[in-house]
């Protein structure tokens, strides 16, 4: 089992602090990260907390998930590979080809 915890919905307010002082209470706490904003540096309203043992993982989610902390209600799952992205594509277009005007 993956020990990588996706928390959702988080308060924008929850410091990386916080988080792992909720989840330790469910198990030994490896990593806390809270994704934030390239452009703002702001908090995405997720993170990701990475439990030591499977044990304290499975705990932490079936204690954790849908509760209410600090005024929002928690997703909290096994965190899942992350999706490849498409280089994006498209041209820069808007250009009017070989005319000559």
């Amino acid at each position: 089992m993956n020990t990588k915890i996706y928390v959702g919905n988080l308060a924008f307010s929850v410091t990386e602090s916080d988080l792992r002082d909720l989840f330790s209470k469910h198990g030994p706490v490896g990593e806390v990260a809270i994704v934030q904003d390239r452009a703002t540096g702001q908090p995405r309203g997720f993170g990701f907390v990475t439990m030591t043992t499977a044990e304290g993982c499975k705990a932490a989610i079936a204690a954790l998930n849908g509760t209410e902390f600090q005024g929002r209600a928690l997703t909290v799952n096994e965190a899942r590979p992350r999706e490849e992205r498409s280089g994006g594509g498209g041209s820069f277009g808007g250009g009017r080809g070989n005319r000559r005007y």
